[in-house]
């Protein structure tokens, strides 16, 4: 437990280091960033006709109300903790890529629910976007990650189940 401890706060601490990185941040995490404000736009658009969106910025049509998606609000911090998390952890290297692969399916449907629950909230009850947006959607999306965790290491097999499946 204690190797799992260490690694897993190096990793952190190195990844969180590496994100902040200015060549980091133009090339991946603001690229990312404009990338989920388009694929959030499209779903909205989906069903109002009164979505625009200009890189990071969704905003209404009809009104002047808009929401800037900013670095910290992507789910990477959230995914970088999974990461660190299972890159860490005692587990065969699939395992650990097939709970990489649906961690981040998991962290970006919630961020996506998040973007797009934040921006009506904001449109409709300003107050209660800066409540939901500071305190219940960031712990929801660390809740998240720590939820995937936890179910992948349900599933990792044990020595016993490992060792039958090399056999056959």
């Amino acid at each position: 437990m204690l190797r799992f401890l260490v690694w897993f706060l190096v990793l952190l601490t190195a990844l969180f280091t590496l994100e902040m990185l200015a060549p980091v941040q133009r090339a991946v995490i603001l690229p990312w960033t404009a990338l989920l404000a388009d694929l959030s736009g499209w779903l909205m658009q989906l069903f109002d006709s009164e979505i625009a969106v200009t890189g990071k910025v969704i905003r209404s049509t009809t009104s002047a109300f808009g929401v800037s998606i900013e670095p910290g609000c992507n789910g990477v911090e959230a995914m970088i903790v999974l990461l660190a998390a299972i890159t860490a952890f005692p587990a065969p290297w699939t395992y650990k890529l097939k709970g990489l692969l649906a961690g981040f399916l998991a962290i970006q449907a919630v961020n996506l629910a998040r973007i797009i629950s934040l921006y009506y909230l904001g449109l409709w009850h300003p107050v209660l976007f800066e409540w939901a947006h500071l305190y219940i959607w960031q712990a929801l999306i660390m809740l998240d990650a720590l939820i995937v965790f936890l179910v992948w290491v349900r599933f990792i097999p044990g020595p016993a189940t490992a060792a039958t499946a090399h056999a056959a």
